[in-house]
């Protein structure tokens, strides 16, 4: 059956177009959770139908006991327990983007923090400017990429904060988030880059950022670096 839809209790009922938008991306949530449960489902069944034709290879043909040695099991069958798949906590999968969406805030003056040069970047109080001039030399390796093209706000926030959640616990220390030049957008503006920034600031994974070089995508996309997991 699908996921649950998160109950709204405490912000009471569907007011304006924001609210409507928080149910329908916790519905999305509450599909896409439920087809990961499917596919999880699927890989227990063929997990266990690979162990079964390995193990009959293993001991080759077999014969049958006759029902004298399976006393009060007529039909000389074993009898095993299904295989369940690995459970998976959706609700504390919801819960955990909940907190997620909820640290991060559109309202955050990222202007502030922002060091002043051209190629605005950004880094932690006690991080010294050394580690943003080696970070935009390319110091550090690019282990992984986001590409937000294409997502709407809320859905580029809470990719953002999952992709940095992760590659923090994996032990990256340096990713690349692409947020787009805004060609494509009205007034040929880039609409998520500010609001990137932003979000990257109130990761406490994070502890610099710097505009990508040309190679890297330039204005496009910044280069970040994460605290030691």
């Amino acid at each position: 059956m699908p996921a649950p839809i998160p109950k709204r209790s405490s912000r009471g009922p569907i007011r304006d177009l924001k609210d409507l938008k928080a149910v329908k991306l916790a519905i999305e949530t509450g599909a896409r959770v439920e087809r990961e449960r499917e596919a999880a489902r699927a890989a227990a069944v063929a997990k266990a139908k690979a162990e079964k034709e390995m193990f009959s290879r293993a001991v080759g043909p077999v014969k049958a006991l006759p029902a004298k040695h399976l006393p009060g099991n007529p039909g000389r069958k074993a009898q095993l327990p299904a295989v369940q798949p690995a459970p998976i906590p959706v609700q504390h999968q919801l819960d955990e983007l909940a907190v997620m969406r909820e640290a991060i805030s559109d309202g955050f003056d990222v202007e502030s923090l922002l060091d002043t040069d051209e190629a605005l970047s950004f880094r932690r109080p006690g991080m010294g400017p050394d580690v943003v001039r080696k970070l935009r030399r390319g110091g550090w390796s690019i282990q992984k990429q986001l590409d937000l093209h294409g997502l709407r706000r809320e859905d580029a926030r809470d990719a953002l904060s999952v992709f940095i959640r992760e590659a923090h616990k994996a032990g990256l220390r340096c990713v690349r988030v692409v947020h787009g030049k805004g060609l494509g957008s009205p007034g040929k503006t880039p609409v998520l880059k500010g609001r990137v920034q932003s979000w990257l600031i109130q990761k406490a994974e994070v502890i610099a950022f710097v505009q990508a070089r040309p190679a890297e995508g330039g204005a496009g996309a910044l280069v970040v670096l994460l605290a030691q997991s």
